[in-house]
């Protein structure tokens, strides 16, 4: 696949998720939409999966892919503002990523 090809199905993808995100958190934006594998780019994978990261300046969810790559995060929360928007996103059917988060 070329480049730009991954590019824009993983900017699909990535929209997807964040259009998700958005229904349960009121703001999302794109993390990734390509990743690297067997030293080549493809885009990030179609499945969604939810979960929390702490970073230095608070909390975020994420939806990430299958191999845990972010497509699509939160702004910073605190720590009950984010568990609580995972909850809504696994309510609503979008089941839990317990692996390590890729965000870059």
């Amino acid at each position: 696949m070329q480049y730009h090809q991954a590019i824009r199905i993983g900017q699909e993808r990535a929209r997807k998720s964040q259009m998700n995100l958005f229904s349960h958190a009121g703001f999302a934006m794109l993390t990734l939409t390509v990743k690297k594998s067997e030293g080549t780019f493809v885009p990030v994978g179609e499945q969604e999966l939810v979960a929390i990261v702490q970073k230095p300046e608070g909390w975020i969810t994420v939806i990430v892919d299958e191999e845990g790559y972010a497509k699509a995060q939160s702004k910073t929360l605190n720590e009950t503002e984010a568990k609580e928007i995972k909850k809504k996103a696994v309510v609503a059917g979008i089941p839990e990523y317990a692996g390590k988060v890729k965000l870059v």
